[in-house]
């Protein structure tokens, strides 16, 4: 008697088109797709072969593989260098000013903007506000010379017409931490309410009628309703900045920087190009640019894991 054996189920992978029809089907899209992957394999991928130059003496007549290898030699020198305190100090004091003062500046622009209604008004100040961005830091910082040099800047003869003197912003330690956060915040705060403006458009308008029912004001409805509902861009957006937290932005120090401020403005930035453009140090300038990309790693999954610890949706 021939034996009869039941029909075998389908999983559900065998329904799943194979890699190779999928690659045909959706043939286009990863054409477009295409262009943005090899610019992050050129730029982005291939360079990282560089950062073995932190761990070699290189020397360009010697070429990259036959440099000598010296292992954690220049991160040894680094973290003893005196200078490395000052550098970490002036570093993350820049970082905690423009998380505690520049962070925040965006998220309430754009909270003030949400609440204006006469559109052509509201569009008006995006505009006015959006141009300091498309500034190039040069003309920047040419501003702020214009402006609060003593040589006859508006600031300091305004000044010089109130108590008779005159107050050296430029050359003043004191001064300079000031400047690069009013510097920061002229130019990107506007750009930055851009993300904020686009959350709080998809807050449910429901929630707010329900709010006025129970007789809420603006006020409350923004601490209860607003700022809940756009609080996961908020964290996702802090836990991008905490990654550079270290990056205090190379252009904006560099020509601010003088030798009357250097001990508050001389930052890692400015640090790995005075020693590896200047003097050409490139295996040491590597080693700091490598110390700082790990920290800024470290820092990002920390707060990715401390922001979902605490209940909020991470970057993954």
């Amino acid at each position: 008697m021939k034996q009869v054996t039941a029909p075998r189920l389908k999983k559900p992978s065998d329904y799943r088109p194979s890699v190779l029809r999928r690659l045909q089907k959706d043939k286009w899209l990863y054409f477009l797709l295409l262009p943005g992957l090899l610019y992050f394999l050129l730029f982005k991928y291939v360079p990282m072969w560089g950062v073995l130059l932190a761990f070699k003496n290189y020397q360009p007549y010697t070429g990259f593989w036959n440099s000598e290898w010296v292992g954690v030699e220049h991160f040894r020198l680094f973290f003893s260098n005196p200078e490395f305190f000052m550098l970490l100090r002036n570093t993350l004091l820049l970082s905690f000013y423009n998380l505690l003062f520049f962070f925040p500046a965006p998220i309430i622009l754009a909270i003030l903007l949400n609440e204006v209604r006469i559109a052509i008004f509201k569009r008006s100040i995006q505009t006015m506000i959006y141009v300091p961005h498309f500034i190039s830091m040069v003309i920047v910082a040419s501003m702020t010379y214009v402006f609060l040099t003593t040589a006859g800047g508006p600031v300091n003869e305004l000044i010089y017409a109130y108590t008779g003197q005159k107050i050296e912003f430029l050359a003043s330690p004191e001064w300079f931490r000031t400047i690069i956060i009013l510097q920061t915040i002229w130019k990107e705060c506007g750009w930055g309410t851009i993300i904020f403006l686009a959350a709080l458009a998809a807050v449910d308008v429901e929630q707010y009628e329900a709010a006025i029912m129970d007789g809420a004001n603006r006020w409350k409805q923004i601490w209860h309703i607003t700022l809940p509902s756009i609080s996961s861009t908020i964290i996702i957006l802090l836990i991008l900045r905490m990654g550079n937290v270290l990056e205090n932005g190379f252009e904006q120090i560099y020509l601010l920087l003088n030798p009357l401020n250097r001990e508050v403005a001389e930052v890692f930035d400015t640090y790995v190009y005075m020693m590896g453009i200047t003097q050409g140090a490139f295996s040491y300038s590597t080693a700091v640019g490598l110390f700082k990309a790990i920290i800024g790693v470290i820092l990002v999954l920390g707060s990715n894991y401390l922001a979902k610890k605490f209940g909020q949706s991470g970057l993954y």
